[in-house]
């Protein structure tokens, strides 16, 4: 099968168009159509209906399996390049709540690291656009995080940077004298909405079992812990964060047990990424 016309196909289900997708893959849309032409002739059926533009039961089928085959084939290329370009430095993804002080102190010099969602560095990871990524979220004490499919990636929780996790919240706030809370406290509160540079509203939903809405006030959807920590500080809403990250801002979450956990993400248990910070990875 022709990874052309399988990326062809897949922007052409995503966008709904042709001419779109054209558009999206800088082709002609008599070009576009020929790729799907080609593909469908490959397989011996239909993968798109024309009117209104749409996969068919057999493209549903096939797109389950193309996002992992085109991530694999990204993946294989970027080890080729990284392999006659080794002077490359090792480029690192890591979502916000990632980089504790901890984690930072740990790392090694002459990284390249950027920041993304956990979406977006589990992804980076896996199509190699990554050599590594480190993630994080709240999570029982023996759960592991919940990723995007993203097929077969090694994990390796760090139990350095696990840390409790705290609720943030203005200082003239009647539970801010409190020594800890708990998430049932909390039932009628306002919160932040930042899913990227806090603990995601839909993680303590379900972790305090509502079945109705949470009451929020303000949506952040950037990366920057800081602004979180301003805007709880202004009272436009509580968030949870790692402790180690709001220390002195934050009241320690006790019930029910949740921790904030790190994972370091890899496509090979053997790279020269984790080999690199094998010493941290064990905890010693």
């Amino acid at each position: 099968m022709d990874p052309h016309l399988l990326k062809t196909f897949v922007c052409v289900a995503e966008h709904g168009s042709f001419s779109a997708a054209a558009l999206q893959l800088g082709y002609t849309q008599s070009a576009v159509s020929q790729h799907i032409a080609a593909l469908e002739a490959q397989l011996g059926t239909a993968l798109l209906h024309r009117r209104p533009v749409g996969p068919t039961d057999a493209g549903l089928r096939l797109l389950e399996h193309a996002g992992p085959i085109l991530l694999r084939l990204e993946a294989a290329r970027a080890d080729v390049v990284k392999t006659v370009t080794r002077s490359v430095p090792l480029h690192l993804g890591a979502t916000s709540l990632a980089l504790l002080p901890v984690l930072a102190a740990s790392l090694p010099g002459g990284v390249s690291l950027t920041g993304g969602t956990l979406t977006e560095v589990a992804l980076g990871v896996a199509s190699g656009q990554f050599d590594a990524g480190f993630v994080a979220g709240m999570a029982a004490p023996s759960d592991p995080l919940r990723l995007p499919d993203t097929g077969p990636l090694h994990r390796s929780p760090l139990s350095k940077a696990e840390s409790p996790l705290g609720v943030v919240l203005p200082s003239a706030h009647p539970l801010a004298g409190r020594s800890s809370l708990r998430l049932s406290d909390l039932n009628t509160a306002v919160w932040l909405d930042a899913p990227d540079a806090a603990i995601p509203l839909s993680d303590i939903r379900s972790a305090m079992g509502a079945a109705h809405p949470l009451r929020t006030s303000i949506r952040y959807t950037g990366l920057d812990v800081r602004t979180v920590l301003s805007l709880a500080s202004a009272g436009h809403g509580l968030a949870v964060l790692p402790l180690a990250l709001a220390a002195g801002v934050a009241v320690p979450l006790t019930m029910p047990r949740l921790v904030h956990r790190v994972e370091l993400l890899s496509r090979n248990p053997d790279s020269r990424v984790l080999q690199a910070l094998v010493g941290f990875v064990s905890g010693t």
